[in-house]
Formats: C-alpha cells, structure tokens, sequence
C-alpha cells in the first residue's frame, strides 16, 4: 500500500514577547498564526471499517491538535520562563491566560515545541511528518520529521 501525507490547517490568536531581543518584537505583539500539521501513514484498507481509506480521520487529528495546541495558545500572552512572568499575575484582566515557556517564544522555537506536544499524542498508525507554522502571511517556519531523526 502506499503511504500518503495528509495535512490540516489551523488558526489562533497569541501574543509574545521576546526576551533580550534587539528589535520592536522585545514588546509584546500578537500574530494571527496558521498552523498546517502534516501526518503521514497508509490508509485503511478495510472495507468492513468506517475509516477505510483514510490515513488519519480528520475530525481525530483536528480534536488532538485543538486540545493540546490551539485551546492552550490561542488568545494566550506567551513569554520565555527567563523573562519575569510572574509579574504577569498581578494583572488578571489582562493577563488571565499567559503561558511562560522554557524557550524564547519565536516561530521556530514553537514548531519543536509543537511537534514534542504532538508526537506521543497521534495514534499509532501514523506519524507525525511536519509542521508549518505562519507567523505572518509572509513569514514562517517549519519542522520535519525527516531533518530531526535520531
């Protein structure tokens, strides 16, 4: 049988700072992300089971990547643990949901971030083949699977 990629397309809402940073992103700003998850496998091939033919059910991955990425960032003010965060705390209404991450929060350092999340979480018959992650329409990084083995 062959083996086929199939990708789903997200979006949240989230804003960062970094850190020590040089340039205007060392303020907190906030991005629309897209986020496109791709898993690879080979299909179903039983006709007596109602997923046959498909690699992963959409509505199955769509409910991992919702619990454990986009419910958690979206519309979340996200620091590095290194930046006083704590501070944060102290102003519920604005600041109810933040997340301070032991890496600075850059789109690159979220996609490694994001494949660990997603990795142990996919049910066993597919795997995890990339991630891409827009920061802006024009601007984004990607991890795969094939470039971090070993």
């Amino acid at each position: 049988m062959a083996k086929i990629r199939v990708t789903k397309e997200f979006s949240f809402e989230m804003a960062h700072a970094l850190w020590n940073y040089d340039g205007p992103c060392k303020n907190i700003h906030g991005h629309s992300y897209k986020l496109f998850i791709t898993v690879s496998g080979e299909p179903l091939a039983d006709q007596n089971d109602p997923k046959n033919g498909m690699v992963i059910d959409f509505g199955t991955l769509k409910r991992i990547v919702n619990k454990h990425i986009v419910s958690r960032f979206d519309h979340t003010v996200v620091v590095c643990r290194d930046a006083p965060h704590h501070l944060l705390k102290n102003i519920d209404q604005m600041f109810e949901k933040y997340e301070a991450t032991d890496y600075q929060p850059t789109c690159e350092n979220m996609v490694v971030a994001f494949a660990e999340i997603l990795k142990p979480r996919l049910p066993g018959e597919v795997s995890l083949f990339s991630i891409k992650l827009h920061e802006t329409e024009t601007s984004f990084a990607e991890w795969f699977a094939s470039d971090n083995a070993g």
